[in-house]
């Protein structure tokens, strides 16, 4: 996106206000790097409008902020100050506080205001490391693309096109793209290239091949082909050490997602071992919702943390693992969600979301704790989801098992020199696929039926069955193929590139699925390991309390009978339990496949752990 975005005229009216305003900030020298950043972010406004926005929004925070405090500052006690260095004229002044409460509000509003740019320019930031890491991930596989379409007649801008129309490279796609519509303004490929090159946030990867690309385009078919081959292997080597650095991250976010996780549960059974000696933490304190005992509030913002704790690491793990090799259960439309729910998480997760909504209504109507309404909802909803995620996952897992020998077996038969519709055909009458033979004797009859004689019915043909299995190692493998013989490519050279890309990626996805399992049973490790310290405590300690509160009945221990209450610690105990299990749960879940089996992680964690509370402590 360039600075140009949207006319001011064309904006709404709250937008030419704020532009009216604040737009002569954007040209101050603390916001060019902002500025240069924005540039490579694809958004829909200008940086003007933007800059604009976020002006007008930091002051509506601080006008907020102050009048929020204003009210709590004016009823505070005022301090005593000395005043005994002062002149006296600004004694009296200065001891009577009057100043105290004004100052303050304006010191807050004004830190509210400058916290707000600064979160705007965070968001930049977080967007342009967004976007770098997903056209790091997407790069390698466009650039082979390309090795397997520079065998063909295309030329460079039509090559680049291909790339842009398929979905599989994802942000390196959508750069490619942007290239394209400049160079179709311009009317020079490499003003297009240089551009993005300048404009994108992928300067290390993205920026230096585009111009590398420009350059080599520029000498001839061989030499672009040949700097195509060369740095897809360069980048496929980047890519791999890249995947040990997030396997070392991985290894450290473990070790410390178990000390920060089994913390808060050991604090809480450290206070309640305390609150004995100890009758201030029985004291209330007020709150906004009502007064809470000290004890009670550590133990609520224990498992307030935990559960942070959890979804965080969670987040962390999708960041670092390779998303772009799991499958994408998107919403379908809204009249083939009940006929997808028993095959897609997410219909599962449209259908079973209100049934546990109205079961967990129906259960606080008649007298459950909400405690456990929680968890029987959430259990309820996550299991039968993530069972449904499980299920996809196995499916995919076969289909992808299976396409390595499909494309195997198809690239024997091309390299005795059979066309592609005849090897496919062959291969679906004399090969066992398993879950993938529907999808090939599908590919099979389109082949036959015009992909001999066409070449766009044969690319449509491919496309489709990419479609069908739905699987990322479909569509970056049999896709290239698509792509590659529709620019009119070498058929034997497209199947070698094939084999090789198609055994690289199956091989890259069991090892990750090899290494992740590790990080699983770290997950369930630290649940259980919870689970049986505040079972081990719950059944002995709370017992021996019991006995001493009775002892210091007849007055022969100093202690507080009352500190502890064997059923309301059992309650509190529970939850803190329940939500470490649950993060648990989302981080090895998310180690495992994603978000779905999270759900079915923390959910089977959740059941366990009230089944396991009801049977020892009841």
């Amino acid at each position: 996106m360039t600075d140009a975005g949207t006319a001011p005229t064309r904006l709404p009216a709250v937008d030419r206000a704020l532009y009216a305003l604040f737009a002569r900030h954007a040209d101050n020298d603390r916001h060019a790097a902002a500025r240069k950043r924005y540039r490579g972010l694809r958004l829909g406004v200008s940086f003007d409008v933007y800059l604009a926005r976020a002006y007008g929004l930091s002051w509506v925070v601080a006008g907020a902020v102050a009048a929020l405090l204003a009210p709590v500052v004016a009823v505070l006690p005022v301090p005593t100050l000395p005043t005994s260095l002062l002149p006296a004229s600004l004694s009296t002044a200065v001891s009577s506080g009057d100043w105290i409460a004004p100052t303050v509000v304006a010191a807050a509003a004004a830190a509210a205001k400058r916290l707000t740019l600064v979160a705007a320019g965070t968001y930049l930031q977080a967007r342009a490391a967004t976007r770098r890491a997903r056209i790091a991930r997407s790069l390698p596989g466009a650039v082979r693309f390309l090795h397997a379409l520079s065998s063909g007649s295309d030329g460079p801008r039509e090559m680049l096109r291909r790339v842009a129309e398929r979905g599989a490279y994802g942000e390196t796609g959508r750069s490619i793209e942007t290239a394209l519509n400049t160079a179709a303004l311009t009317g020079s490929l490499r003003q297009g290239l240089d551009r993005v090159a300048r404009d994108t946030p992928s300067r290390e990867l993205l920026a230096p091949f585009l111009l590398k690309f420009r350059e080599h385009a520029t000498q001839g078919d061989d030499a672009l082909a040949n700097y195509l081959r060369l740095e897809s292997r360069v980048l496929a080597r980047q890519r791999e050490r890249a995947g040990q650095r997030n396997a070392d991250l991985m290894e450290l976010l473990a070790e410390l997602f178990v000390v920060v996780l089994v913390l808060p549960a050991l604090l809480v059974v450290v206070l309640v071992v305390v609150s004995v000696l100890a009758p201030s933490l029985s004291e209330p304190v007020t709150t906004p919702l009502g007064p809470v005992t000290r004890r009670a509030l550590v133990t609520y913002a224990a498992a307030g943390f935990v559960v942070c704790v959890g979804a965080g690491a969670a987040v962390a793990v999708e960041s670092l693992r390779p998303t772009d090799r799991q499958s994408s259960d998107g919403l379908p439309p809204l009249a083939a969600v009940p006929a997808t729910a028993a095959s897609n998480p997410a219909s599962a997760a449209v259908v079973w979301l209100p049934v546990c909504l109205g079961a967990a209504a129906w259960a606080l109507g008649v007298g459950v704790t909400p405690t456990n309404t929680a968890v029987a909802g959430y259990v309820a909803f996550s299991v039968p989801v993530g069972l449904v995620g499980r299920r996809r996952a196995r499916l995919d897992d076969a289909k992808d098992r299976e396409i390595k020998d499909f494309v195997h077996a198809v690239s024997g038969h091309v390299g005795l020199g059979r066309p592609l519709p005849g090897a496919v055909k062959r291969v679906a009458r004399e090969t066992d696929l398993g879950p993938l033979d529907p999808d090939v004797d599908d590919l099979a009859f389109n082949l036959a039926h015009g992909g001999r004689r066409n070449t766009d019915l044969r690319a449509a043909a491919l496309n489709r069955f990419v479609e069908r299995v739905g699987t990322p190692l479909a569509a970056r493998s049999v896709g290239l193929v698509a792509g590659a013989l529709d620019a009119g490519s070498d058929s034997h050279a497209v199947f070698e590139t094939l084999q090789t890309e198609v055994g690289r990626l199956y091989h890259e996805k069991r090892a990750l699925r090899s290494n992740m399992l590790v990080y699983v049973v770290v997950g369930w490790t630290t649940a259980l390991l919870v689970v049986g310290i505040v079972l081990a405590v719950t059944t002995q300690v709370l017992d021996s309390f019991t006995q001493l509160s009775t002892v210091a009945d007849v007055g022969s221990v100093a202690i507080d009978p009352e500190a502890v209450d064997p059923t309301r610690t059992r309650s509190r105990f529970y939850l803190v339990t329940q939500a470490t299990v649950l993060a648990s749960g989302w981080f090895a879940g998310a180690a495992d496949r994603g978000a779905a089996a999270a759900l079915l992680h923390s959910g089977l964690l959740a059941a366990l752990t009230a089944v396991a509370f009801e049977v020892v402590v009841a």
